[in-house]
């Protein structure tokens, strides 16, 4: 795991930018993977304002997966994840939303919604590059506390205090629809890189947990510990409760530039 801490959320979405960048010139039919959520945003106004500018690479033979998708909301609905992604990133970016992707919550097929994505992922040959944060307690996508490591898409039911916090797109909790389909933690762990983004203080003890503490599914993002290449991008309130914080400094700071993320 590579840790990079850095001053500030615009400095992450700087530097998470020219990764996305970097793959797309190299792999122009590169599948990425995309999370919702207030992290990645800076992020995601970054590319479009670079795609604007004629500065990005072409995003046309780019395919997206979205790790997650509420259950239980309209066609259409404003706040499911594939139209917040639409809005936010892929429409910016010129993308066909037909090259977007994500879980189907159809009331009818919803059984055997999680198998059919998971098709879907095989058949685009994988993620090359998984964007995602980190929830307050360590949960990655909706994997909250106690998922299994090894856990595929599915159905999850949402805690409480998960739907109080995305109460802000809704207006209130009782609006958060209680279940969704969500990539597992062995679908995430399959992506060739990941890239996961961590700002504010109150991320800071799921950071050090994740980054310090043992593999568990007390905290789900333990597991990039276990990943053969996974990158995580800090700000300075992020990372402040991590003990080896002047050890990632230094190691960040003397990487040779040609390694890139």
């Amino acid at each position: 795991m590579e840790v990079v801490a850095l001053a500030s959320a615009e400095q992450i979405a700087v530097l998470a930018a020219d990764a996305i960048e970097a793959l797309v010139r190299s792999t122009p039919d590169a599948v990425l993977g995309l999370a919702t959520g207030s992290t990645p945003l800076p992020v995601y106004r970054e590319l479009i304002l670079r795609h604007r500018n004629g500065t990005a690479p072409s995003y046309s033979r780019v395919h997206t997966f979205n790790l997650d998708e509420y259950v239980g909301l309209p066609d259409g609905h404003e706040q499911t994840y594939r139209e917040t992604i639409h809005r936010e990133l892929t429409d910016g970016l010129g993308i066909d939303r037909a090259r977007v992707h994500g879980p189907d919550p159809a009331p009818e097929r919803l059984p055997s919604a999680g198998a059919r994505y998971e098709s879907e992922l095989r058949a685009a040959e994988g993620v090359d590059r998984q964007s995602r944060g980190l929830g307050a307690n360590g949960h990655l996508a909706f994997n909250e506390q106690g998922s299994s490591l090894a856990s595929l898409t599915r159905i999850k039911t949402l805690t409480q205090r998960t739907r109080e916090d995305n109460a802000r797109f809704f207006g209130s909790a009782d609006q958060v629809p209680r279940h969704v389909l969500t990539q597992g933690v062995g679908t995430i762990l399959r992506a060739r890189h990941l890239l996961l983004l961590a700002t504010g203080e109150a991320k800071a003890d799921a950071v050090a947990a994740m980054i310090e503490g043992p593999v568990s599914a007390s905290c789900p993002g333990s597991v990039l510990q276990m990943h053969p290449h996974a990158t995580v991008l800090l700000d300075e309130r992020a990372s402040a409760k991590l003990e080896r914080l002047s050890y990632y400094r230094e190691v960040y700071a003397n990487k040779p530039a040609w390694q890139g993320l």
